[in-house]
């Protein structure tokens, strides 16, 4: 009886650490989510901040710098404006204060990179939550059986996310210097904020490709991960296993 309890309680030990020694996340999830987290902090500041072009300040130029959502003027009059007004400080584009200069200042060029980005900044997003999901392993099942494919919906969002940057940037370069925007262009150069959006959508390349081998990876040990589950669930305390409809009635039907 001493023997059997040991090796009753050995083999309850056992099971309680195969319990929690499930896989963890592997460190190219983990650096993949690091190079995207770091893309998406560049892409935040990008966002956020009105320096995408700025006017030498030797110039004294009317036109300070602007964003993608703001723009610095210091005594600027629209010459196709009937009313002498002048525009000062830092607004909004959508704000009252350029209502009646907004169509100047919104072309639809600028309206296609500020959708770029915008749909950028919520895909890189999408892609970091699923992430943490996956390293913090929650919920434990779900993340075993379909880590593959969460991996492989961040490698997406975020290869969707570097391309739609890559148009951005690109939009944004070849437009800036237009003369149906801000006159005098020679007096302009691209600002900081563009140089940060070009770190960004490199940056999220670089994540989308180490994503894409973890998820060819974790693609491949799906099976793997199944029968750990499978495992997982036969250890829980009042487990029943599923019964086959078929096989029984035939067995009774044999009996009868």
């Amino acid at each position: 009886m001493r023997n059997f309890a040991k090796q009753q309680s050995q083999d309850t030990t056992d099971t309680s650490i195969e319990k929690g020694d499930y896989p963890r996340a592997s460190n190219g999830v983990v650096l993949g989510g690091v190079v995207t987290f770091v893309a998406y902090f560049f892409l935040m500041m990008a966002f956020c901040s009105p320096y995408w072009i700025e006017s030498y300040e030797e110039t004294h130029s009317s036109f300070k710098n602007m964003g993608l959502w703001e723009y610095c003027f210091r005594n600027f009059v629209y010459p196709y404006y009937q009313f002498p007004r002048q525009f000062n400080g830092c607004h909004n584009i959508f704000s009252h204060e350029y209502y009646v200069i907004r169509e100047y200042l919104l072309p639809g060029w600028l309206m296609a990179v500020q959708a770029c980005v915008t749909l950028a900044f919520l895909l890189t997003f999408q892609s970091l939550g699923v992430l943490a999901l996956v390293v913090i392993r929650l919920p434990l099942k779900g993340v075993l059986q379909y880590e593959w494919l969460m991996i492989r919906i961040s490698y997406l969002c975020t290869a969707a996310a570097s391309l739609l940057l890559f148009l951005a940037v690109c939009i944004f370069g070849a437009c800036a210097y237009r003369r149906d925007w801000l006159m005098y262009p020679k007096f302009n150069v691209l600002g900081w904020s563009y140089a940060v959006a070009v770190v960004s959508f490199i940056t999220l390349g670089l994540g989308a490709m180490i994503l894409h081998r973890e998820a060819r990876y974790a693609y491949d040990l799906r099976g793997e991960q199944k029968n750990l589950v499978m495992q997982m669930e036969m250890q829980e305390p009042g487990y029943q296993p599923p019964r086959h409809h078929h096989s029984t009635s035939r067995s009774l039907h044999g009996y009868i």
